[in-house]
C-alpha cells in the first residue's frame, strides 16, 4: 500500500505589548479589554480619512525577533493592504505586509533540525466577535494591536514537532519581554497547514513543495481555533488521519479551513481557503515605506539577552544541572534568573562556613552535580509546590533568592533533616521570615551530638529486643524499626546518617 507523510507549515501571530497601538495612540492593553468597545478611536473604528501613524517600537521589536531567529532584515520594507471583508475588520482591508516582510529566511532549532522561517512580517490585529444566542456582536478593543506573523516552511514532519516549535518560539518571545504569548487569551495564535502526500514523489523547494514527475499534489488545509499546545498537537494528529482515511477510500479533499473542537477532539470545515490573489494586495498609500538602517540592526543585536536554548546548555555545562531539570528552570526566564541567584548566594554562604572549604571554583569543581541537584529538587518539587497553590509568580515569591540559598544551605551542611526543611520552608513561604531564624525559633535544628544519639541508640536497643534479635537472624526490616524509632525519639530532628552509624555499630 502507498505511504503517506504529513507536511506541515506553522502560521503563528504573537500580539506585542507595545505601550500603544499599532496605528493610533490608544492604549494596547489586555486588561483593557473588558468593556467592549471603550479602548477605540476613529482609527481602530476605520473612519474614512482617518490616516494611521506606525508605532516604531513594534518595528524594533520585530527586527529584534527576526535576530532571535537568525533572519535576514529586509533594509527596504512597506506594509501593504490585504482586502478582505469580515466584520471584525472595519476598514475592509488589513494593513499587513506582503512580498517585503521586514525580516525573513531564518530557522529555529528543535531537536537535531533547523526549522526553517520563511517570513516575520508585522501588522494590525482585527477585532473580535462575540457569539449569542440572538447573534454576533463586534468588540473593537483588539483591533490595531501590534501583530507578528511568522510563516515557518513545509518542513515539520510530526505534531509533536509541530508543538516543540510553537513553545520554543514562545520562550524566545518572552525572554525578550515583547509579547506575554498567552494562547489562552489569544496572544499568540499557532495555525497549522496540512497535507498528507504520496512519499517520494514531491520535493521542498525554495520553501515550497513541488510534485515529481507525473503527481498530483493533494491539498492542504488550514487549522484555526487552538488555545493550547496540546490541543495544536491533538489537531494536527487528527488531521492526518482524516486525510490519510480520505485519500485511501477515494474521496475527494478541498484547500479549506478547518477549526478544532475540544469537546468532539475532531477538526470541522468553516470554509474554503482563500488564496494570496483573492486578498488583492497592494501597497498601503497612507503609509511610506521603510528604510532599516544597518546602525538600527547593530542597535537592536546588542540588546539581546541570552536565548532560551543557550541558557539551556549553559545551565547543564556551567552548573551540571540535569538537562531535564534545566529544561523546566529555563522555561521562564525569571526562574532561570532566580535560579542562578539562590546558587550564587548558596556558594557566598559556602565559602564563608568554617565547615566547609575552597574557594568558590573548588566547592563548584567538587560539589558542583550535588549542589545543582539540591537546589532543582528543592526548586522545582518543594517551592513550585508552594507557588502553584497560591498562584504565585516566581517574581513575586516572598521567600527571596537569599534566603532560599541560606535554607538549602542549612540543608547541605547537615544542620536541619528533610522533615524540618519542609517546615522552615513552609514557614518562609508565609512570612518571609529568615530560615536560620525559624530553626531557632522553633528548635528544628538537627542534632549531630554523637554522645547524644549513642545514650538514644542504648536506650532503644535496650527497650526493643525481639527487634535487635530479628536483626541479626537476617531481618532488614527489623533494624528500619530501631532506627524509625531512634528518629522518633529525638521528635525527627537526629542526623539519619549518624543515627544509622551509631546503631550499625552498637548491633556488630
Amino acid at each position: 500500500m502507498p505511504k503517506y507523510v504529513p507536511i506541515i507549515g506553522m502560521e503563528i501571530h504573537a500580539e506585542l505589548k507595545t505601550k500603544t497601538k499599532m496605528f493610533c495612540t490608544c492604549e494596547n492593553g489586555y486588561e483593557l479589554r473588558d468593556q467592549p468597545n471603550q479602548n477605540i478611536c476613529p482609527i481602530c473604528m476605520g473612519h474614512p480619512g482617518m490616516l494611521p501613524v506606525a508605532n516604531r517600537q513594534a518595528i524594533d521589536w520585530t527586527i529584534l525577533v527576526g535576530l532571535a531567529l537568525n533572519c535576514k532584515i529586509n533594509r527596504f520594507t512597506k506594509f501593504d493592504r490585504k482586502n478582505y471583508f469580515y466584520p471584525d475588520l472595519p476598514k475592509g482591508y488589513q494593513i499587513s505586509q506582503y512580498d517585503l516582510p521586514i525580516t525573513y529566511d531564518g530557522n529555529l532549532t528543535i531537536g537535531p533540525k533547523d526549522v526553517a522561517i520563511v517570513r516575520i512580517h508585522l501588522e494590525e490585529d482585527t477585532g473580535n466577535l462575540k457569539h449569542g444566542s440572538t447573534g454576533a456582536l463586534v468588540d473593537l478593543s483588539r483591533a490595531g494591536t501590534p501583530l507578528i506573523e511568522l510563516v515557518t516552511g513545509p518542513v515539520i514532519d510530526s505534531a509533536k514537532e509541530a508543538k516543540e516549535f510553537c513553545q520554543e518560539y514562545q520562550k524566545i518571545l518572552r525572554y525578550l519581554e515583547i509579547s506575554e504569548a498567552d494562547m489562552e487569551k489569544g496572544q499568540m495564535r499557532c495555525e497549522a497547514n496540512v497535507s498528507m502526500q504520496l512519499e517520494g514523489r514531491f520535493a521542498v523547494d525554495g520553501n515550497e513543495v513541488k510534485p515529481l514527475l507525473d503527481t498530483v499534489l493533494n491539498p492542504k488545509v488550514e487549522l484555526k481555533n487552538i488555545n493550547s499546545f496540546r490541543a495544536l498537537e491533538r489537531a494536527i494528529e487528527y488531521e492526518i488521519k482524516r486525510q490519510t482515511k480520505a485519500i485511501e477510500a477515494g474521496e475527494p479533499l478541498v484547500q479549506e479551513t478547518r477549526g478544532w473542537d475540544e469537546n468532539t477532539q475532531s477538526t470541522f470545515s468553516q470554509r474554503v481557503k482563500e488564496t494570496a490573489a483573492d486578498y488583492r494586495y497592494f501597497p498601503e498609500p497612507d503609509l511610506p515605506p521603510l528604510e532599516i538602517s544597518e546602525a538600527l540592526i547593530n542597535e537592536l543585536k546588542a540588546t539581546l539577552p541570552e536565548l532560551p536554548q543557550a541558557k539551556l546548555r549553559r545551565f547543564v555545562s556551567e552548573y551540571q544541572f540535569d538537562p531535564e531539570v534545566a529544561s523546566i528552570i529555563v522555561e521562564d526566564k525569571n526562574l532561570a534568573a532566580y535560579t542562578e541567584k539562590v546558587l550564587s548566594e548558596m556558594i557566598t554562604w559556602l565559602v564563608a562556613l568554617p565547615e566547609t572549604e575552597g574557594t568558590e571554583e573548588e566547592i563548584m569543581s567538587k560539589d558542583g552535580k550535588k549542589l545543582s541537584k539540591l537546589v532543582g529538587n528543592w526548586l522545582v518539587t518543594h517551592l513550585f509546590k508552594h507557588l502553584n497553590e497560591t498562584k504565585t509568580a516566581i517574581s513575586n515569591c516572598p521567600v527571596t533568592p537569599e534566603n532560599f540559598a541560606e535554607f538549602l544551605t542549612l540543608i547541605y551542611t547537615s544542620k536541619v533533616n528533610n522533615t524540618s526543611a519542609q517546615e522552615i520552608l513552609n514557614e518562609m513561604f508565609k512570612t518571609s521570615t529568615n530560615p536560620t531564624e525559624i530553626m531557632s525559633t522553633k528548635n528544628l535544628g538537627q542534632t549531630s551530638d554523637t554522645g547524644e544519639l549513642e545514650a538514644v541508640i542504648e536506650k532503644i536497643v535496650a527497650a526493643n529486643p525481639k527487634a535487635v534479635e530479628d536483626f541479626k537472624a537476617g531481618k532488614e526490616a527489623s533494624f528500619k524499626f530501631l532506627v524509625g524509632m531512634a528518629m522518633r525519639e529525638t521528635k525527627g530532628k537526629a542526623n539519619p546518617a549518624i543515627i544509622n552509624d551509631l546503631l550499625l555499630n552498637k548491633l556488630k
